[in-house]
């Protein structure tokens, strides 16, 4: 699964993830287009990784496997393989998603769609905390806070507060065989319009409103018609069935719902602000352990969920063009990628560095802001208006809007049809295993 430009180092501990740039390995939604379309797949480059607490490094890998098993067992007994172990759990059941939409099943509810994978399991993790969830299972304050909380600020900015489901989400980020599209992600998607010949317009959506149109076979029909913004001008258009794909807040999308009955609500979800700082310079090393530059060869830091540190995480870029270790200046300066909650100052740029050459930063709302319990929006807004982006209250990556589309449009497909045997069918699991 995944979200931006990303570093994936380790299946042992914490890779460097945050969920755009790297894919999990188990994505079917988004590791087939790239084959199909003709594009090439890059392979994680590797790296070390190491946790600081903003005074010291709790936790840093070797380069040699053996230790890194030791030093795991030494300070956390088998609470990673355990944890390893429960996240399988979950995947091994979310990834029937695949299966089912294989076989056209679709669901009206972000809710309806996780109970047919994991039953009452996955609303549960869904409306408690991760750290509740971990807790009951038995780990540890100390792993949770050096292990856990630190692949969870990477990947959604949160230490252990957010929800379970979303937590397993970002936990699988630590598997082996992370990948990215080579030239980028957005080549999918681009790939993707070119291959479907959609028509793209390009435009801001001002409105939406069901009219009633006559066809050409002179039989009236409810329509819903879209007025948008494109260039200098505002222009409309009439469509069967929408799909709204951003989400229904006044800060990322400015859709107005006309003279709907009931109204189409709001959904007044927080998005959290994340700042992207790309910093070209020779790292601090000192502002995270007391080693020397010269002995310290990390390629990415994570950050505990107690450290009062101002940033969640800070690695060295590697190119989505070639798999190669990312090579140093001739000064030994790095191109670094720092992810914060605000707009790094001068100061807090020259504490992490010993000197930089040029930074470049992207302010931007980048995933919801997780507080269990969760509510999702619904997926049907009305008769024919459908809503993908609800499914973020449960877990925002690539491959859960990837998720989120096809049930969509298999769900409209099936309504539209009048197929409601296809929809929010119970047991599927065991029906299609009697199926075989």
């Amino acid at each position: 699964m995944s979200r931006a430009v990303g570093e994936p180092v380790s299946s042992l501990l914490v890779p460097w993830l945050l969920l755009c740039s790297w894919v999990y390995p188990g994505s079917t939604e988004l590791r087939a287009p790239p084959d199909k379309i003709g594009l090439s797949t890059v392979q994680s480059s590797g790296g070390l990784v190491g946790v600081s607490n903003g005074q010291t490094l709790v936790f840093e890998e070797s380069s040699w496997l053996i230790i890194n098993i030791i030093k795991l067992i030494w300070q956390y007994g088998f609470q990673p393989l355990r944890l390893h172990m429960w996240v399988e759990d979950i995947f091994d059941k979310f990834m029937r998603i695949y299966r089912y939409q294989s076989h056209d099943y679709a669901f009206s509810s972000v809710e309806n769609l996780l109970h047919s994978l994991g039953g009452d399991d996955f609303l549960g993790i869904l409306n408690q905390t991760l750290l509740e969830t971990l807790q009951k299972a038995g780990f540890s304050e100390k792993f949770l806070d050096e292990m856990v909380a630190p692949i969870n600020r990477v990947n959604y900015g949160q230490g252990t507060d957010l929800n379970g489901f979303v937590g397993a989400v970002s936990l699988a980020s630590t598997d082996s065989g992370l990948w990215a599209v080579e030239g980028g992600n957005k080549l999918i998607c681009s790939g993707l319009l070119q291959a479907s010949k959609s028509n793209l317009i390009s435009g801001s959506v001002m409105s939406i409103e069901e009219k009633t149109r006559t066809k050409q076979t002179g039989n009236p029909t409810k329509m819903y018609e879209i007025v948008y913004q494109s260039g200098s001008g505002t222009h409309s258009d009439f469509y069967d069935i929408v799909m709204v794909a951003t989400p229904l807040n006044q800060k990322m999308s400015n859709i107005t719902f006309l003279n709907f009955d009931p109204p189409i609500e709001e959904f007044h979800q927080y998005y959290k602000h994340i700042v992207t700082t790309l910093i070209k310079g020779k790292l601090n090393s000192t502002a995270f352990s007391s080693r020397a530059l010269d002995k310290f060869d990390l390629h990415t830091v994570l950050v505990t969920g107690n450290s009062d540190l101002f940033i969640n995480s800070i690695g060295i870029v590697s190119s989505v063009k070639d798999n190669n270790d990312p090579q140093p200046s001739t000064d030994g300066a790095y191109v670094w990628k720092t992810f914060s909650q605000k707009t790094l100052t001068k100061e807090q740029i020259l504490k992490l560095f010993l000197s930089y050459e040029h930074t470049v930063k992207q302010q931007w709302l980048a995933y919801p802001h997780y507080k269990p319990p969760e509510k999702s929006p619904p997926i049907i807004l009305h008769d024919r208006l459908y809503y993908l982006n609800g499914i973020e209250r449960a877990a925002s990556a690539m491959e859960m809007s990837a998720i989120a589309a096809h049930n969509a449009a298999l769900l409209a497909y099936h309504r539209w049809n009048g197929h409601m045997h296809m929809i929010d069918q119970e047991d599927l699991y065991e029906k299609l295993k009697t199926e075989l």
